[in-house]
């Protein structure tokens, strides 16, 4: 399955725009961009076919991610905390459209 991706790698200075996601399988994005996860303020988005995101970030001091998926209109996020290998298997079996039952245990956060 192929997505498309924005993110932001701190210590390397690498980023991509939402407005400028490109286009990456769940393999490459996987094996190229979740290793790089490394700092506070390290992220990464992935864009389904219907525009809707899923957004990773880096929680380098308990080792583990915050996984969501944004609401903007509510100024919110569904989403909860991975360890990297529950990250991985979740990012092998995502479906071709984000929803929150793709996604067990997320919890509802206004931001």
């Amino acid at each position: 399955m192929h997505y498309r991706v924005f993110y932001l790698f701190d210590r390397s200075g690498e980023s991509v725009s939402s407005a400028s996601a490109v286009e990456m399988s769940t393999r490459a994005i996987c094996e190229q961009l979740l290793p790089r996860l490394q700092s506070a303020d390290d992220y990464l988005g992935i864009i389904d076919a219907q525009e809707n995101t899923l957004q990773i970030l880096c929680d380098p001091d308990a080792k583990r991610y915050w996984v969501e998926l944004p609401i903007d209109a509510a100024k919110a996020s569904y989403g909860r905390h991975m360890e990297y290998d529950e990250l991985r298997d979740l990012m092998m079996a995502l479906p071709d459209v984000f929803d929150r039952e793709a996604i067990p245990g997320l919890e509802y956060r206004p931001w």
